[in-house]
C-alpha cells in the first residue's frame, strides 16, 4: 500500500468530511425543531388546564381566545412534524451516501 492517496481518494474523503459536517447541522435543527415541539405540547397541556389564556405579542401580554390559541399551537406543531420528517428523510439520505462513499474509500485504499 502506498503512502500517497490517489487525487480520487482525497476528493472522496473530502466528500465523506461534508457529508458529516451536513449530518451534524440537520442533526442539530432537528433538535431545535423537537424541543419547540415539546415546548407547544407542553403548552396545549397547561392550556387545557385553564380558562383563560393569554398570548404575547412584542412585549405584551394579551388576552387570547382558549380555542384560537389551541388551534394555533396544534398547526404550529404540525408544521414543525412535517419540517422533523424532513429532516430526517435528508439524514437518512446523507447517512446513506456516506456510507456507500465510506466503503468504496476503503476498498480503494485497500487496493492503493
Amino acid at each position: 500500500m502506498s503512502k500517497d492517496l490517489s487525487k480520487d481518494t482525497e476528493q472522496k474523503i473530502g466528500q465523506l468530511q461534508l457529508y458529516e459536517q451536513s449530518a451534524q447541522s440537520i442533526l442539530v435543527q432537528k433538535q431545535q425543531f423537537q424541543l419547540q415541539q415539546l415546548e407547544i405540547d407542553s403548552a396545549l397541556k397547561e392550556l387545557e388546564k385553564t380558562d383563560e389564556a393569554y398570548r404575547i405579542i412584542g412585549n405584551i401580554m394579551v388576552a387570547s381566545g382558549k380555542e384560537d390559541l389551541k388551534k394555533d399551537l396544534e398547526s404550529k406543531k404540525e408544521m414543525l412534524v412535517l419540517r422533523i420528517k424532513a429532516l430526517e428523510k435528508q439524514e437518512n439520505q446523507i447517512k446513506e451516501k456516506a456510507m456507500k462513499l465510506q466503503s468504496e474509500v476503503v476498498s480503494q485504499m485497500k487496493e492503493e
